[in-house]
């Protein structure tokens, strides 16, 4: 608004608000749709959720909506997809609505509602996070000082999960069905071990103290966390569904909150596309001037076969809109 003003346009930011709602729901939804399909396909995705106020949505003021994540993750590196859903709560319809169709396994933090939908499907496998069974231990670590934490528990099932964690990070070139060899033969054993210590220690400690939560949150876990040993396509973290949602928490930062619903979906929308394209190596501006371009023109079309041409991978779109930071 600000920089219009100084060009002599009085445009406010009301209206430029209305037209990012506009361009969402009139075309960039077209495309975001399609890639929500296109996201079925793969085998593995990873899943976040961050907390987001919204002004005008029919609820109390200072009501938390959330903003959720669903993305393909770096297993899939040549086709990038990052997908941003708004939804006022966070309970599970909203992720079995999003997954109705998907097969395959999500990566998750541990919320509860994902383990929920994997016992009400046979066809969705859900697999946890190692960085949030560390997080805990490598918090108390901090508060306490490296001296004092020297030889706690909090120490070494720090040292057992980073070890774990190390050593998976070398298998990172391997194939699909090589690193899965490698994870039997090399971290089986060792991910046995930390668990069966983290029962012994469990019962050692007082069950409501920091390390008897941080002991609790691993052994619960202990089916999810195993997952990764049995599919080379998953990661032992989701820490790539963490990067894929700060962008938004970053300009939560500065907007504090969104003003309407309608404008929240549009968001959802607007980052999907944005995140993707940069996912993806993309100059974002070339990109969606391109999108506004030919999607007005296809509106009328029965079938969505132009997109294919306007994905983010589409050799097309890699020529004419290429990131100069793009790695050759």
């Amino acid at each position: 608004e600000k920089e219009f003003e100084r060009y002599g346009l009085a445009i406010t930011r009301q209206n430029m608000a209305n037209w990012m709602i506009r361009l969402g729901e009139s075309y960039l939804a077209v495309m975001y749709d399609y890639l929500h399909r296109l996201l079925y396909r793969y085998h593995v995705i990873q899943a976040d959720e961050t907390p987001v106020l919204v002004n005008k949505d029919g609820r109390p003021a200072g009501s938390k909506s959330w903003m959720w994540v669903y993305c393909s993750g770096f297993m899939y590196p040549e086709k990038q997809i990052i997908l941003y859903e708004y939804q006022k709560t966070r309970n599970a319809s909203h992720p079995r609505e999003f997954l109705n169709t998907f097969s395959g396994t999500v990566i998750t933090d541990g919320y509860q509602v994902y383990h929920k939908l994997a016992k009400e499907r046979r066809d969705l496998k859900v697999a946890g996070c190692w960085v949030h069974a560390r997080r805990p231990f490598a918090e108390f670590i901090k508060s306490v000082g490296q001296d004092t934490a020297r030889g706690s528990i909090a120490q070494e099932a720090y040292r057992m999960i980073t070890e774990i964690m190390h050593i998976d990070n070398t298998f990172d070139d391997l194939s699909v069905t090589d690193r899965k060899k490698q994870r039997q033969l090399v971290l089986l054993e060792k991910v046995d071990a930390y668990f069966a210590w983290a029962k012994q220690k469990y019962s050692q400690v007082t069950h409501n103290s920091t390390i008897g939560k941080a002991l609790a949150y691993s052994i619960n876990q202990e089916e999810y966390l195993r997952v990764f040993l049995s599919d080379g396509n998953v990661p032992m973290d989701n820490n790539y569904a963490e990067q894929a949602i700060r962008p938004f928490t970053i300009g939560r930062k500065n907007f504090v909150m969104i003003e309407s619903s309608t404008g929240a979906k549009a968001s959802a929308i607007l980052y999907s596309l944005v995140e993707t394209a940069k996912a993806n190596m993309l100059n974002t501006f070339e990109y969606f001037n391109l999108l506004l371009t030919e999607i007005p023109q296809h509106m009328d079309d029965k079938d969505l076969m132009f997109i294919d041409d306007l994905l983010p991978w589409s050799p097309r779109i890699q020529k004419e809109c290429p990131s100069r930071y793009k790695k050759t």
